[in-house]
């Protein structure tokens, strides 16, 4: 994809095999996932075009296979798109997102920028059907949020910072309070995120381009460093940034999808001295339907999340959109 171009096509309608749902795409989010592919980067598996990207994506059951009994025609659902091969040394010990031959809806089979995807049963869960079908193609990033929360070991009474702002950070901010934490504080440069965490929780934020950040954060918290980072930046300065506001002892999740040649330098001595655990985060085994029931149940809310809409002739346009400062999250409606 190095002309950095989508083509929109006219196909042939999909058919379901008889463990298949064909669904009628209703809202596809652009992830930065897509946006890495767009640029000829590698997604969450290797991407071989032509395949329709969009993997955060919900919709309306239009027609099941033979042998699929637990979705009916007009179902709303969310599609869990990371599909493991199952015999693997990974699939088999417990650890299913290192599969060493994983596909995904919208990476490296078609996914939800059409109006229409041929998808496994076993990869679709419920939503309410007076759910707004945006927030269930939320499920996706939230699933991966929830994977990332549960490495970060939150402990009720533990200070949290969440470094960006985007759609992952403010998932996390809310996220870090339902787990439990006393302080949940947001590093981003962008005023309008900013106010967005506030209303969705956080309890202070502060510009980490007109400070130094760990001074402001002690002045929010009353004390050196947060007993959990959440990286969700994808910068090189906010990796710095984990390790300069990490408390002793605290647990640091590099949660953003970095480049696949971006490296840090890591300060070995403040690792010991603070004695730091340091986690890396991919993709979200085994947390979509946790993620739905949060949906479901109202618990997170995206709706000021979603700030940009584009219909499917716009995919260009939301592509540019979502790298922009002023979007957080942008649905696609094919």
């Amino acid at each position: 994809m190095g002309n950095k171009t989508f083509e929109i096509r006219d196909v042939v309608m999909p058919s379901p095999g008889p463990d298949d749902l064909l669904v009628r795409n209703r809202a596809c989010g652009v992830c930065g996932t897509d946006i890495h592919i767009y640029h000829g980067e590698s997604g969450s598996a290797d991407v071989s075009p032509p395949v329709v990207l969009g993997h955060e994506f919900a919709g309306v059951v239009e027609q099941t296979g033979a042998n699929v009994a637990a979705f009916k025609p007009g179902d709303h659902v969310t599609i869990d798109p990371n599909i493991y091969c199952g015999v693997c040394r990974f699939c088999r010990n417990g650890k299913k997102q290192l599969c060493e031959s994983m596909e995904a809806l919208g990476v490296t089979r078609d996914g939800g920028f059409a109006e229409y995807c041929i998808v496994p049963a076993s990869q679709a869960f419920l939503l309410n059907p007076d759910l707004n079908l945006d927030y269930g193609a939320m499920a996706e990033p939230l699933a991966c949020c929830i994977h990332g929360i549960d490495l970060a070991g939150i402990k009720p009474g533990d200070s949290v910072l969440i470094i960006g702002g985007g759609a992952i950070g403010l998932i996390m901010v809310q996220l870090a309070k339902l787990s439990g934490a006393s302080r949940v504080i947001l590093s981003e440069p962008v005023e309008m995120r900013r106010q967005t965490a506030l209303s969705l929780g956080a309890d202070g934020c502060f510009d980490p381009l007109s400070c130094n950040p760990a001074n402001k954060l002690k002045t929010l918290i009353g004390r050196d460093g947060a007993d959990v980072i959440i990286e969700c930046a994808g910068n090189i300065a906010a990796v710095r940034q984990s390790f300069d506001c990490a408390a002793k002892g605290a647990t640091i999740v590099l949660f953003s999808v970095q480049t696949a040649d971006a490296f840090c330098d890591l300060p070995l001595f403040e690792v010991f001295k603070k004695e730091l655990t340091i986690k890396g985060s991919f993709v979200n085994p085994d947390t979509h339907a946790r993620a739905v029931e949060l949906l479901n149940t109202g618990k997170i809310d995206v709706e000021p999340i979603i700030n940009y809409r584009f219909g499917l002739n716009e995919i260009d346009e939301a592509i540019a959109c979502q790298m922009s400062v002023d979007s957080i999250k942008v649905v696609v409606n094919p």
